[in-house]
C-alpha cells in the first residue's frame, strides 16, 4: 500500500445515466484529465443498472443484494449506521472523527438515503450548475478535506425524456453539459493544490437505452457498460483496466485513503491500477 503516503485525499465525481457515451459526444475535460490516468470505457454496472443500486454498490463496496438499496428505499429511509456494509464515508469517518468529509448531489436520495446520516458530513443537494458553484466555494475554504463525492443527474433525466444513446442528441448534449461542469471542478482542485496529491475518481453509474430507448435496468450492454477512470500517484498514465467493476470503486478509494475495507464487502483493488 505504498501509494497510501502520498495520495492525501479522494475525490468520487460523477454524472448520472451516461453509461460509455462519452465516447460519442464533446467531453473535452474528461478526456484530457484522464489522459493522465487510467481509464476504460467497459466498466461493468450493477445489476439492476438503476441508480441507487449502482450509486450503492459505488459508496457501500457491496453488490445491490446485500446493501438492499433502491430507488423507493432510497427516497424515503435512511441508510442503518450499524450495517456490515458501510459506506466509504463511514470508514472515513471511524478512521477521522474530525477530518472534513462532502458529499453534493442533484439527486437528493444519494445524501439521505445512502450516504449515512450523524456522521457529520457536509451534505448539499441542488441542480448541477449550482452544485457545482457550491462545491467550488467548499473547496476554496476546505482545502484539507479528506473525501468529496458529486453526482450530476442532468444525463439520466435526458436519457428518460429524450432517450439514451449515440443517436439521442439532446441525451448527447446533456453529456456535453456535464462535461463542462466537470471542467470546473477540475480547475477548482489543480487551483487549490490538490491535484498533486490526491486521487481522483471519474464515473458514471450506468448507461441506458438497452431493452428500452427511454429507460435502464437491464444486463444489455448500453446499459451495462460505463466509463471509469482515475488519476492520481501512483497511477501511470496510459495505465489499462482489463476487468472492472463499479463496486471496486469503494476498495480503490479505500485502498487510496488506507483504509481497511470490511471483509464483507465484494469491492476489489484492479490488479494493474496502482503501480508496485
Amino acid at each position: 500500500m505504498g501509494n497510501a503516503k502520498t495520495i492525501q485525499r479522494v475525490f468520487i465525481l460523477g454524472m448520472d445515466g451516461a453509461g460509455n457515451f462519452i465516447q460519442h459526444t464533446a467531453t473535452p475535460n474528461i478526456d484530457a484529465f484522464l489522459k493522465n490516468g487510467a481509464v476504460t470505457y467497459n466498466a461493468q454496472a450493477q445489476s439492476p443498472t438503476i441508480s441507487a443500486e449502482c450509486w450503492g454498490s459505488i459508496l457501500h463496496g457491496v453488490v445491490p443484494e446485500k446493501h438492499q438499496l433502491n430507488n423507493k428505499v432510497a427516497s424515503s429511509g435512511t441508510f442503518p449506521a450499524d450495517s456490515p456494509y458501510p459506506s466509504i464515508f463511514r470508514l472515513a469517518r471511524e478512521a477521522w472523527p474530525e477530518a472534513k468529509l462532502a458529499a453534493f448531489s442533484s439527486w437528493t436520495p444519494i445524501n439521505s438515503g445512502i450516504i449515512e446520516e450523524e456522521l457529520g458530513i457536509h451534505k448539499e443537494s441542488m441542480p448541477e450548475a449550482e452544485l457545482v458553484s457550491a462545491i467550488e466555494s467548499y473547496l476554496d475554504k476546505n482545502r484539507d478535506v479528506k473525501l468529496l463525492y458529486m453526482q450530476l443527474d442532468e444525463p439520466d433525466a435526458s436519457g428518460h425524456k429524450y432517450g439514451y444513446g449515440p443517436d439521442s442528441p439532446e441525451y448527447l448534449e446533456a453529456i456535453s453539459s456535464m462535461d463542462e461542469l466537470f471542467g470546473r471542478v477540475l480547475r477548482s482542485i489543480e487551483k487549490n493544490g490538490l491535484l498533486e496529491d490526491s486521487l481522483v475518481i471519474l464515473l458514471t453509474d450506468h448507461g441506458g437505452g438497452g431493452e428500452d430507448r427511454y429507460d435502464h435496468g437491464s444486463d444489455h450492454p448500453m446499459d451495462k457498460n460505463v466509463f471509469w477512470g482515475c488519476v492520481g500517484p501512483g497511477v501511470a498514465p496510459g495505465t489499462v483496466l482489463p476487468e472492472m467493476f463499479i463496486v471496486d470503486t469503494a476498495a480503490i478509494a479505500a485502498h487510496a485513503l488506507g483504509l481497511r475495507q470490511p471483509d464483507a464487502w465484494d469491492a476489489k483493488v484492479p490488479a494493474s491500477l496502482f503501480r508496485a
